[in-house]
């Protein structure tokens, strides 16, 4: 994970639809087939599911693996109020997320902890006090910010380099920037992704199918049990099913046909396999859907087909 001692799986296992629309038994199933296929990074958030997915995990670390299994992912200062994500990364609100999270998840700590968004309204080395504050106290291993644009990680990293600014705090090392990040949303490679990269952050790259869009399943219309179907997640889905975004996955599956694989292995390998990316993260509806995606572990894109994907995936 960028310069620091964290390693994590290439993989990573996200849970936002757990709780919810995904339940205990097919959670486990996941679970078990991630980490029996090497993975070890699960990635969650307090607000997912309200709690919900952080709870679900902390059942299944008390009953189907290990704790030391796992690199366990978590993200605070954001919740959904009258149906909108607003943020607040105070360090009233982090710490309280902080400790809500553990409670939830049953573990005293949590090996990579995210802020989920910046704020104006919310000092910046206020909020870079809360994450010095966590890791200080061994709540947190390492720390991270999330959706965070390149400028806004270069000044928080240099600030929190540098103990803060002389703010609230002590010095602590931002190790990780999580951000959307695949064939139809290239957006991050403008200026976050090269930042990161600069500065020895490693990048997740979350939804790296295209909100589910890059597994061709959404070229014959809409499938009843699909995320866009899904009461919750419909608005998450739609603005990828554009005439520019069916070109892609035309694109991809003529490519994953041509290899003799899934269309969502090939989307999965172009994404893993760019510079700066540490892991990217797979959030499947069934565990049939994830062993598919854990096979892209095993596909190696030829340099012919990267270029064909860049090129139609050019903004």
């Amino acid at each position: 994970m960028g310069h620091s001692g964290l390693r994590v799986s290439r993989l990573g296992l996200g849970s936002l639809t757990w709780g919810r629309d995904t339940d205990e038994h097919e959670a486990a199933e996941q679970v078990v087939a991630f980490v029996e296929a090497g993975g070890t990074l699960i990635d969650t958030a307090a607000s997912y599911g309200d709690g919900a997915a952080e709870a679900l995990i902390g059942k299944l670390l008390s009953s189907v693996i290990s704790r030391e299994e796992i690199v366990l992912c978590t993200k605070a200062g954001a919740s959904r109020r009258d149906g909108r994500l607003r943020t607040d990364p105070s360090r009233r609100a982090l710490l309280a997320d902080l400790d809500a999270s553990l409670r939830r998840l049953g573990t005293d700590h949590v090996d990579l902890w995210l802020v989920r968004g910046w704020s104006d309204a919310v000092p910046l080395e206020e909020t870079l006090s809360a994450l010095a504050m966590a890791v200080s106290s061994g709540r947190a291993r390492y720390v991270g910010v999330s959706n965070y644009t390149g400028w806004q990680v270069a000044h928080a990293h240099t600030l929190a380099r540098h103990g803060l600014g002389g703010g609230l705090g002590g010095a602590v090392e931002l190790v990780a920037t999580e951000v959307e990040y695949s064939l139809v949303q290239r957006e991050a490679e403008r200026e976050l992704i090269p930042a990161a990269h600069a500065l020895g952050v490693g990048v997740l790259a979350w939804s790296p199918l295209g909100r589910g869009v890059l597994t061709g399943k959404y070229r014959g219309g809409m499938p009843a049990d699909s995320r866009g179907a899904s009461p919750h997640l419909a608005g998450f889905v739609e603005p990828y099913l554009d005439a520019r975004s069916r070109r892609i996955v035309d694109a991809v599956v003529i490519a994953a046909d041509g290899l003799g694989s899934a269309p969502l292995e090939v989307a999965l390998a172009w994404a893993r396999d760019r510079i700066g990316i540490a892991s990217v993260l797979v959030g499947a509806r069934t565990s049939a859907q994830l062993r598919t995606a854990l096979a892209a572990e095993d596909l190696e894109l030829p340099t012919e087909i990267r270029m064909a994907l860049d090129e139609v995936s050019a903004d």
